[in-house]
């Protein structure tokens, strides 16, 4: 898994920015529960095993594609399991999934530079206001 993120984009509520992370991303297999890095997990991983990056100061997400949405699931199952660390999904999530992401638990999306390029800060900033426009929202009002 690439810890590149020179050339990706940090998407946030606030919209596109640059990474502000500073510490690297192991790989699961070369981190340690006591490392200031943060792990890099495979959207494969087997949820039955993230209690063991609990203490992880930050996790990234592998989205190999924007139609695989198991990374959804594992940064749900995180925040169920108490995670209280940065969450980052990565890889080439549309816009229209932001929205999704913001909920399943991520804290902000890493996406590459060209994806960015096709859908510009303005549509990420469109769905920016994940809490408010949700489904379940419009049918109790």
């Amino acid at each position: 898994m690439s810890t590149e993120t020179a050339s990706n984009v940090i998407v946030r509520d606030t919209g596109f920015g640059q990474d502000d992370w500073t510490a690297r991303f192991a790989a699961p297999e070369a981190w340690a529960a006591n490392s200031v890095s943060g792990v890099d997990l495979s959207n494969a991983v087997d949820p039955m095993t993230l209690a063991r990056y609990l203490d992880a100061p930050a996790i990234r997400i592998a989205f190999p594609n924007f139609a695989d949405g198991r990374g959804f699931t594992l940064a749900r199952r995180l925040r169920v399991l108490g995670y209280r660390g940065r969450l980052r999904a990565h890889g080439p999530i549309i816009s229209d999934q932001y929205a999704m992401a913001r909920r399943a638990g991520f804290d902000e999306v890493e996406i590459p530079a060209d994806l960015a390029a096709r859908q510009p800060e303005g549509q990420w900033m469109f769905r920016a206001d994940w809490q408010g426009h949700d489904y379940q929202s419009r049918l109790r009002a």
